[in-house]
């Protein structure tokens, strides 16, 4: 069992698998050039499994794969399918932009993918261009509707933005709850990556618009998620991450590994080590002694009352 410096129960691995991305999303990376990652800065997938194995054995229960955009990735399947051989009860989860889904989604419920996390911030061909310096939203709706079709349980992500999409959200809402999707609007984390000139909401603001429309109640939180969640009069549960404040940090149970091997134990604190050389040596032992030391310094909450804007790049951590 993995314990942190505070008595908290570490069973969730997220793991990018590249920090590359086809898209430029205003919120993320809009500035940063399409380029190459070179190969030798990255884990290979045998390195990568080499580490999660160590996690699976330490008490791992979920590992949710992400970027970047994870699908850009060769032969992600092969990698997930590695995973879920090893242990095929692991909570295996993906997250993405939804673009590459059509030709994927079927490989990836094949090799033990479970569940899938998919971004969709408008429903406008316009708007959705807008945020993503791309012209993509019809191909993420099919993505969408063939993950649907193969069977995985879908989660929407969206991040409302004053003057963007704030005017969509019941929409969004909308059309997650009549596909049986649950929607997660997810306040803008202020980075030094994104475009300084957008502005979100927060869940105040987000709440006001849905209640244009719905009434809804604010539910017990439970577990360990981030997400706040409210339900409508019909049952239906929409949810709201509000990483501004820290009252979910009680239960965090996460840790991060990018693509580069670089182990983060919170994702607004800037202080990690890198596995990459112990697992690259397949030194198990010292690879296990850095994990555990990355927990032991685990903070007890996020530092976004200390600072403003994040200087991570959360294209390289999966946010």
């Amino acid at each position: 069992m993995l314990i942190d410096g505070f008595g908290r129960t570490v069973d969730y691995l997220r793991v990018s698998v590249t920090e590359r991305c086809n898209f430029r999303c205003q919120y993320c990376m809009p500035e940063k050039p399409f380029s190459w990652v070179p190969k030798e800065d990255l884990l290979s997938y045998e390195d990568l499994f080499r580490f999660i194995k160590i996690g699976i054995d330490e008490g791992i229960k979920k590992i949710r794969i992400t970027g970047g955009e994870p699908l850009l990735r060769e032969n992600l399947d092969t990698f997930i399918n590695m995973i879920y051989s090893y242990k095929n009860d692991i909570d295996l989860a993906l997250t993405t932009n939804g673009y590459l889904l059509p030709q994927l989604a079927q490989k990836l419920k094949n090799v033990g993918l479970k569940r899938i996390n998919i971004s969709l911030d408008s429903l406008k061909k316009d708007v959705v261009e807008q945020i993503a310096n791309k012209d993509v939203l019809d191909t993420v709706l099919e993505g969408i509707k063939e993950a649907s079709k193969v069977g995985f349980k879908i989660k929407i992500n969206c991040v409302p933005l004053k003057s963007i999409n704030e005017s969509e959200l019941v929409d969004i809402l909308e059309f997650s709850k009549k596909h049986g999707y649950q929607v997660r609007f997810i306040e803008f984390m202020e980075n030094n990556h994104a475009n300084s000139m957008i502005e979100g909401l927060n869940s105040d603001e987000i709440q006001k618009i849905i209640k244009t429309k719905y009434n809804f109640k604010k539910c017990e939180r439970i577990g360990s998620s981030p997400s706040q969640d409210y339900e409508l009069e019909d049952g239906y549960k929409f949810g709201i991450i509000e990483p501004h404040k820290d009252d979910f940090c009680a239960t965090c149970n996460r840790v991060r590994l990018t693509a580069s091997g670089v182990l983060i134990p919170c994702l607004y604190f800037e202080d990690a080590q890198s596995i990459k050389k112990a697992i690259q040596n397949n030194d198990i032992n010292e690879a296990t002694k850095i994990f555990k030391n990355v927990l032991a310094n685990k903070p007890e909450k996020n530092k976004w009352n200390e600072v403003t804007t994040s200087s991570r790049a959360f294209y390289e951590t999966g946010g």
